[in-house]
């Protein structure tokens, strides 16, 4: 999760660089290169895991067990707390460049500095959240650092509504955003995957189909409410940041009832 989680952060960097240096034609052309090596990894180097004499099952399986996950209230709920913490992350990446360099006239090639700012925090709080596990687990971890990210959301709208002629009150509530998902974005989905066991595949799927669903509705979103100002970007941060909380929440609940259901039986 922190490779994926941190790299729609660092692609921006890299594509600024591209088109600073190269041009912006050089962008397709790494993104073909990447392909064919990618295709040529996968042909050469990675073996099919499944073994010969397990049948293959049929798409209709694969659909039947997407359906059992998405009947599960505690992964779908957990599912869709990394999903809509994707979302703000992907409306930080729709939003921001406008933001930065039309409204604030930072310019293009110091971009990706503040970029890799936040992917440096993200960073940070994934390697702290590695060690804070060895203590506590990553659902209690999950349910008090989505706080954090509703905080910041909250902080980001409100200063966004100041209109302020600096750009520095914005990143600080912006980079405390960002961060908090290196903690919540691997223990949302620890958690979601907890006790999947022989569906641990179709799970893991259906997850990052989630996440990355939700993150396009969120993206989109940006440039529907694109009034000229951050107040858009700082909306669905923030709304994403109130719907993680309550999902997480409430998820919470379901899981602790679930539990205290099963020491009784």
């Amino acid at each position: 999760m922190l490779v994926m989680g941190l790299a729609p952060i660092l692609a921006p960097m890299l594509g600024g660089l591209l088109v600073n240096t190269t041009g912006w034609q050089s962008i397709f052309l790494v993104l073909t290169v990447f392909s064919a090596l990618a295709a040529l990894a996968v042909a050469l180097g990675l073996p099919e895991s499944l073994p010969d004499y397990v049948p293959r099952q049929p798409l209709k399986g694969a659909l039947r067990q997407y359906g059992r996950l998405l009947a599960d209230p505690v992964y779908l709920g957990h599912a869709l707390t990394g999903g809509l913490a994707v979302a703000g992350m992907f409306a930080y990446i729709s939003g921001s460049p406008f933001v930065f360099i039309k409204l604030y006239g930072v310019p293009a090639e110091h971009f990706g500095w503040l970029f890799g700012t936040n992917a440096a925090g993200f960073i940070l709080v994934a390697q702290v959240n590695a060690r804070l596990l060895a203590k506590r687990g990553p659902a209690f971890l999950l349910a008090r650092t989505v706080w954090i990210y509703l905080g910041a959301g909250l902080t980001l709208l409100a200063v966004s509504s100041l209109h302020t002629e600096q750009l520095w009150p914005l990143l600080i509530p912006l980079f405390v955003c960002i961060a908090s998902l290196g903690c919540i974005l691997p223990n949302a989905s620890a958690c979601a995957m907890n006790g999947q066991g022989a569906r641990a595949g179709s799970a893991s799927a259906l997850l990052g189909c989630l996440q990355f669903s939700i993150a396009a509705g969120a993206a989109t979103l940006v440039g529907v409410l694109h009034d000229g100002s951050a107040m858009p970007m700082a909306m669905v941060i923030s709304l994403c940041g109130i719907l993680v909380v309550s999902v997480a929440m409430l998820t919470r609940r379901l899981q602790n009832a679930r539990a205290l259901a099963q020491a009784e039986a």
